[in-house]
């Protein structure tokens, strides 16, 4: 599969072709930008003005490679692995896969954020409806927290102390619309659901993130197609129609030093 990566330099404005992408993000140094060639099971790691290819490292064993995070360091990254049941961690300055690890109960991992602390990274598993949590350096399954079918998004609140949790509504790869849709609150501090907002008559929030000032949790309903707008302070959801399936979705700009890429993840 072919697509084309939309440039600012007037003489790119028809865009370049990258191979199979499905996510892109930047190292946190803005050194490159890297494409997650989903299907060839590796990451293309390119120049951020020209998109000219500088290296890629192969992730054979991670078929689905698809979100990923980086340790606070930015020494190295995360990626879920959605088809193979497993996480792959990566030390993209040596540029070569350090280990594998494999989720219980034949998991779908999707979106993966770290803590704000940089200790746990937290990683949506869309089958087992909840989070896992990832000891950092030792790269250990350390808990489990349940918040609701079909996890998918993972987006820190603004103060950083909570984490939205957005459950689409089924546990499989595909869904329906009007499914069990939800967005759980995480306590970053005691690690539980404080709080779970239902999308009313049903829905299905997939991807997204927080506006500016904190107020707004902006998702894609990925199955029912339309925008969720959702109080962070009373949960209250404000449903706006879009187009057929959307998935992906910007809230620009963001407050941060530097931005890691996908739906405008900053540090």
């Amino acid at each position: 599969m072919r697509a084309f990566a939309r440039l600012d330099e007037p003489d790119l404005a028809q865009g370049l072709a990258v191979d199979d992408p499905y996510n892109m993000y930047f190292t946190p140094d803005g050194r490159f930008a890297v494409v997650v060639a989903e299907a060839l099971k590796r990451l293309d790691f390119r120049d951020p003005k020209t998109m000219a290819l500088q290296f890629s490292i192969a992730a054979p064993r991670c078929g689905g490679i698809n979100h990923g995070d980086y340790s606070i360091d930015g020494r190295y990254l995360i990626m879920t692995c959605e088809y193979a049941s497993r996480l792959v961690k990566i030390d993209w300055l040596d540029r070569k896969v350090l280990r594998y690890l494999t989720l219980p109960d034949g998991g779908i991992p999707q979106h993966i954020r770290s803590s704000p602390d940089g200790k746990v990274f937290y990683v949506a598993d869309l089958r087992a409806g909840g989070v896992h949590l990832l000891d950092r350096d030792a790269f250990k399954r350390i808990g489990f927290i349940k918040t609701g079918v079909g996890t998918h998004g993972l987006y820190p609140s603004r103060d950083g102390t909570k984490l939205y949790v957005a459950n689409r509504g089924s546990s499989k790869i595909g869904g329906k619309a009007r499914g069990p849709g939800s967005v759980a609150v995480i306590d970053f501090a005691t690690r539980k659901v404080v709080t779970t907002w239902p999308i009313p008559k049903g829905g299905s929030p997939d991807m997204g993130n927080v506006s500016a000032d904190g107020k707004h949790l902006w998702l894609s309903g990925r199955y029912d197609n339309v925008v969720y707008v959702i109080d962070t302070t009373s949960g209250e959801v404000v449903t706006i129609p879009v187009g057929k399936e959307p998935h992906g979705l910007t809230v620009w700009p963001q407050p941060g030093r530097y931005s890691l890429g996908h739906t405008g993840n900053m540090r």
